[in-house]
Formats: structure tokens, sequence, C-alpha cells
């Protein structure tokens, strides 16, 4: 929970950049790696992230502008084609909701909002969409693995990395 809307976009703006970092290492052609048949593959999860950035302030009077006809009501459109366009509509999403939050104090925390059912103060709302996309986002790293890919480093080296670094990567 935050208690100063400084504290959440300092927060929000290294989560997003790493997010940015996971979403740019997806090429089209892994997009579509799933951990198995009917759950979300690369793309859909990375849409997932937009569509989140879009819906979640709805609650708070937020409108995330990130790009033309994304949402009928509360309903998204399909993920574009490519990660590419994902990347450009979700960094957009970014900076809308950081404009967004511009206008809020840190006294704009403790206002409640109905959150599917719930009465959610919006310093636990913010902290909900933080988590929400770092608990994503580590799905998408797993998938990357499994689809062969390098994962960047978020909270320190990668298992790649650490030779960069000059350093030997952990035993495991």
């Amino acid at each position: 929970m935050f208690r100063r809307i400084d504290d959440f976009i300092n927060s929000w703006t290294y989560e997003a950049q790493s997010t940015l970092k996971v979403l740019e290492a997806i090429p089209d052609a892994a997009a579509g790696t799933a951990v198995a048949e009917g759950h979300r593959d690369l793309r859909r999860m990375a849409w997932h992230l937009v569509e989140s950035l879009i819906e979640m302030p709805s609650h708070w009077g937020i409108q995330v502008i990130a790009g033309e006809n994304l949402i009928h009501g509360m309903t998204i459109v399909d993920p574009p084609a490519t990660m590419s366009e994902i990347r450009a509509t979700y960094q957009r999403a970014v900076e809308s909701l950081r404009e967004g939050l511009k206008t809020w104090t840190d006294a704009t925390l403790e206002l409640e909002d109905d959150m599917y059912g719930h009465m959610w103060k919006r310093s636990f709302s913010l902290g909900c969409l933080l988590n929400h996309e770092i608990h994503h986002r580590g799905q998408m790293t797993v998938l990357m693995r499994q689809a062969g890919l390098k994962v960047p480093g978020v909270y320190g080296p990668a298992k790649e990395e650490w030779a960069a670094c000059g350093m030997e990567p952990p035993k495991v």
C-alpha cells in the first residue's frame, strides 16, 4: 500500500521500464509460446498487461489512452499481430497512466473505489496494479525460457548477464 503518490510513480516507472525490457526480448516468432494448450501465450499475456493498464484505472476515474478503439465497453480488442505493436501500445498506456496520476495528491490515495465488487483504497489498488504486472512479467520470463529466449535481468543480472558483470553465474 502506498502512502505517497510519488512513491508509487517512482516504483511504477522502474517496473514499467523492466516490463518493457521483457517485451523487447520477445520476437514475433516466439510470441505464440504458451505453457500448454488453452493457456495465454506470450503475445496474449503481454496484451493482458495493456488491458490491465486501461481497465483498472477506469475504476478510479482515469481514462488511459493507449490507442484508438482498444476498448468497447469494458472488453478489449484482440492483441495486435506483432510484438512491436504491443510494445508501442504498452508504452502509450504507461505514459497515459502517468499523466492521469499527475492530478492525484497523497490524500487521493485514501479515496475508495468499487473494484470488482469490493471497496478498495486507491493506495491498495495501485499496489495491486503494480503486483499484477510483476506477477505476469514473471510468468512471461518462464515462457521465454521455455521458448529458448534470453531473459533480461530485472532485479539483478539474469543467468546470461553475469559474465558482463565480470562474475560467474550462481551455481544451480
